[in-house]
């Protein structure tokens, strides 16, 4: 099968038209696949993600969407709407997975199906697509991995923010020491508005009728039909994994991939459920802190991740990575580099002690200072700023895709976030919320990726 190289199909998609409700196909018009090479798609989930997963991964003309599982029977019919009436609809996943002519799934359910749709993929033979979190309990990751490893099929998790080259410029700059040992970072996302704090919208004809209950409840306690839980399942940890499994394990992601590293060791977590007293059982308001440790590629470092749902300040939604030569900011595409190197010598003066010296010993001092730190040594090299953009009209979602199927078509497994990285993320994620609830530091084995015993 023809593959279409990163820079090629960047360009193409600056050139592409926006992608229309209901004619998401035929944008990469030089793209020449035939169809019978055509990766023939499912996507497990019709939600507000599976939509978007959906019309990211057809920018990709040489795949082809031809069924679709989701438990409310109004995304059925809006999917039959937007992509023909000959796609293949149903509420059971199962269904799709016993089909020969499907070659990969997406998998964008609530995050309590991730793992076990994903091992039920695999052993169907599908390449999958997962979202994040791969798995929404800790004990889920391994298993995945084993069975991906065994299956020989292509796994891509979606943190889909890596594929952009922002992120790899980021990388390219830490890799290069453009900013000294790394030694603390600090990612943000705020949000302030009802729909960000996933008070999504819940249709009229929501009924026992048209959601299949007892199917979302999975191995989630049992309880009458609730509407809200159905449509708003983030807020809840039966279903979601709360602020840490959808917004910081992109961070995570995107710090783990810019610095090549495997993960924190020490990780602790504070915060509350301040504004949206709503029903809902998980924090708006999590700050994590983590400490990485010394490896062969970086320092050892701190990091501090941050949400706020109810942030009526600045809104900060980005990266900074601090170093002893200088930070790196990113974020939405761009890159801001700042480098500054201290001067060999310490100076002396201003607020110092060298002033509460006795006179004779501050001119023996002078004289000692002088002979240790020619002049050379005393002056800090000038500030410089230097700034990068992500290319005009890139999109970092149809990438992630594209690597992926592009993965596929070599019949290979190294996708850009396999389950190994994406459970490097998705431990470290989950960890958080345990040491909230728990109150208490998490001890994380990033090499083995299983909790420690303290």
């Amino acid at each position: 099968m023809k593959k279409t190289s990163r820079r090629k199909f960047v360009q193409q998609l600056a050139l592409a038209a926006p992608i229309a409700a209901i004619q998401p196909f035929h944008l990469i018009k030089s793209m020449k696949v035939s169809p019978a090479d055509k990766i023939r798609l499912a996507t497990i989930g019709m939600g507000i993600q599976g939509h978007f997963d959906t019309r990211a991964a057809l920018k990709d003309t040489g795949v082809e969407l031809v069924a679709v599982a989701d438990l409310y029977q109004g995304r059925l019919d809006r999917a039959k709407a937007d992509y023909g009436n000959q796609l293949f609809v149903t509420r059971d996943y199962r269904e799709i997975l016993k089909r020969p002519d499907i070659d990969a799934v997406i998998i964008a359910t609530s995050d309590h199906w991730h793992g076990r749709i994903t091992l039920d993929a695999l052993a169907a033979g599908k390449n999958v697509y997962c979202e994040k979190p791969m798995v929404k309990q800790i004990s889920e990751g391994l298993g995945v991995i084993d069975a991906w490893k065994k299956s020989g099929k292509t796994m891509q998790v979606g943190s889909q923010r890596i594929s952009g080259s922002d992120a790899a410029e980021a990388r390219r700059m830490i890799a290069a020491g453009d900013i000294g040992a790394i030694n603390y970072m600090e990612s943000n996302s705020d949000r302030f508005n009802a729909i960000g704090a996933w008070n999504y919208s819940i249709p009229p004809d929501a009924s026992p009728v048209t959601v299949d209950w007892d199917t979302f409840l999975g191995n989630a306690p049992k309880r009458p039909f609730d509407a809200t839980r159905f449509f708003r399942w983030r807020n809840y940890r039966d279903y979601g994994t709360g602020v840490a499994g959808d917004l910081f394990i992109h961070l995570l992601t995107s710090t783990h991939y810019v610095t090549n590293s495997l993960g924190p060791t020490r990780i602790f977590s504070s915060g509350g459920l301040y504004h949206w007293k709503d029903g809902r059982d998980v924090p708006d308001v999590l700050v994590s802190v983590m400490d990485y440790p010394q490896t062969a590629t970086h320092g050892s470092f701190q990091a501090v991740y941050r949400v706020n749902f109810a942030n009526a300040g600045t809104i900060n939604n980005s990266t900074r990575i601090i170093g002893d030569e200088g930070e790196i900011l990113f974020g939405n595409g761009r890159i801001t580099l700042t480098k500054k190197k201290l001067p060999s010598a310490p100076g002396y003066g201003n607020y110092d002690s060298f002033f509460t010296f006795p006179e004779e010993t501050q001119k023996e001092f002078v004289k000692q200072y002088d002979a240790k730190y020619p002049e050379d040594t005393r002056k800090a090299e000038p500030a410089k700023e230097i700034k990068f953009e992500s290319p005009k009209g890139e999109d970092a979602h149809a990438l992630h895709f594209l690597n992926f199927f592009d993965n596929i078509r070599k019949g290979s497994q190294g996708t850009l976030e396999d389950p190994v990285m994406g459970f490097r993320a998705a431990g470290p994620a989950l960890a958080c919320n345990e040491s909230f609830f728990e109150q208490k530091v998490i001890h994380w084995d990033p090499v083995a990726m299983k909790l420690k015993k303290k």
